[in-house]
């Protein structure tokens, strides 16, 4: 399939009217959340995947705004055709909570005061960051995530909703990140905030009416940027080349000897026409007292996720290296978790995940595809007793808009009644549920994989199969509208 873009998107905003209660034991009242969503939600809902940014990005993953110069930052992996093909999955982007993009953070205005919050906003935590956005999941009608996917701090993220809801979430891919923060990501972090808070337009925070500190935002992007490259990856694009000079000027003028003083100036000076210096105190801190260990341990932190995982390193990235991610996936196989571990090739550094277009797609798309049928089947389903009437079946059919209901016997399954046995009882004029009925059904189970059922169906020429666990009860139904979206030629 060919890979496009979404094309023109749109910002949403969803505010959370309850107050949120943090972890620090604050709250905060009427939350706005900024989301975009690309592709459309199935009728079952099932088909949702979260994409949770990092430290500096926002709402906008993918598609272009009117007038955008470049599109969203994850456009490499969403869209149709891409790993997260919005012709099969509805993808849903939010800004984090803290954050300066539409989300509530300290730019945004208190509405006890009327004023920017500034420092009056509550220190959030990640865990905080992912309660936000449960909350808007759930004002989507959503009753399980597919999948929830970042890096970064984004994975930092995706851990947490695993942790925190462990049987909301299918699947989770956790990419370029760590499971608690070292001591040398906080120290970079803390040089980054004191370059924020001493610059003297900072004023405590108290900026929105005058000058923002930019010089101190700048230095805290470029410190950070730093981190984000590897060393070769800056030989590649800079080496030691001068920036429009064929001599060094043996001066500190802001004029730049080296094109990457002069890169690292840019960033910087790009970076504070869009993100708030507040929010990047509160965020940063955030990541600081990120930790899912539990008195030490990561194997008792991690022991309530569920979720089938897929963990990806950067083997250049020496800011979350891939060190930090064996610690999860060893954490995660002693708690007999279903989890696979890829490192992707690049001498990018951290920022690889951004840039390393088609290892990541197709990292991302193989564990995506590796779906079972309790990943898709609905299980909240219409059953029927076996001496029930033509008229009961018909009722339910109509009442729950089913074609498809088993037939049980106490609570084994014995039989599928479908509102095509319904058109024959009247051809026949038969009044008897068994007689119609089929009796030889076929069925799968929760842990078959989808392609087997697919075939399955095809071959028999059948649209729908009970779902059955080792006891043959009922679990579900698995339809070929459920998973026609996931397998081609059906």
């Amino acid at each position: 399939m060919e890979k496009k873009s979404i094309g023109l998107v749109e910002t949403q905003y969803y505010t959370i009217h309850d107050e949120l209660k943090l972890k620090s034991g604050q709250s905060l009242k009427d939350v706005t959340i900024a989301y975009e969503t690309y592709g459309e939600l199935n009728k079952e809902k099932n088909n949702a995947i979260l994409v949770c940014h990092a430290l500096s990005g926002d709402a906008h993953a993918a598609g272009w705004h009117e007038g955008d110069k470049k599109p969203g930052w994850w456009e490499i992996l969403i869209g149709p055709g891409k790993a997260l093909d919005t012709n099969k999955y509805f993808v849903i982007a939010s800004n984090v909570l803290g954050g300066c993009s539409g989300t509530t953070g300290p730019a945004s205005i208190n509405p006890e005061t009327g004023k920017e919050y500034g420092l009056n906003f509550p220190f959030i935590t990640i865990s905080d960051m992912v309660h936000a956005e449960k909350k808007l999941i759930d004002s989507l009608g959503i009753k399980q995530l597919l999948c929830v996917i970042g890096g970064s701090m984004g994975g930092m993220q995706v851990l947490q909703w695993a942790v925190d809801y462990p049987d909301f979430v299918k699947k989770i891919i956790a990419i370029a990140t760590t499971a608690r923060t070292s001591p040398q990501q906080i120290a970079f972090n803390e040089v980054a905030r004191q370059s924020i808070v001493k610059d003297p337009n900072w004023n405590n925070g108290n900026y929105y009416d005058s000058k923002a500190p930019e010089a101190g935002l700048s230095v805290a992007r470029m410190i950070a940027h730093i981190t984000y490259l590897s060393e070769e990856s800056m030989y590649e694009k800079f080496g030691r080349d001068l920036q429009d000079k064929n001599e060094l000027s043996y001066n500190f003028d802001s004029d730049p000897d080296f094109q990457v003083e002069s890169y690292l100036h840019h960033q910087g000076a790009t970076f504070v026409k869009r993100f708030d210096a507040n929010s990047y105190l509160y965020v940063t801190k955030a990541i600081d007292y990120f930790d899912l260990s539990y008195k030490g341990s990561l194997i008792d932190g991690l022991k309530n996720i569920k979720a089938k995982t897929q963990l990806i390193s950067i083997d250049s990235d020496w800011l979350y290296p891939t060190e930090q991610i064996n610690d999860i996936l060893t954490a995660l196989q002693a708690n007999n978790v279903e989890v696979n571990f890829s490192e992707i090739k690049s001498t990018k550094g951290h920022d690889a995940f951004f840039i390393e277009s088609g290892q990541l797609n197709y990292i991302v798309s193989q564990f995506l595809s590796e779906n079972v049928v309790e990943d898709l089947m609905e299980k909240d389903i219409a059953t029927i007793q076996s001496d029930a009437s033509l008229k009961d079946a018909a009722t339910i059919m109509l009442k729950d808009d089913s074609t498809h209901i088993p037939v049980l016997e106490g609570d084994k399954l014995v039989g599928i009644i479908t509102s095509w046995d319904l058109s024959k009882s009247i051809a026949i004029n038969c009044d008897s549920l068994k007689q119609v009925m089929t009796k030889d059904v076929l069925y799968c189970k929760s842990s078959d994989s989808i392609a087997d059922v697919a075939f399955k169906m095809k071959e028999h020429n059948i649209s729908c199969l009970p779902v059955i666990n080792d006891d043959f009860k009922v679990e579900g139904l698995i339809s070929t509208d459920q998973i026609s979206h996931l397998v081609s030629n059906l």
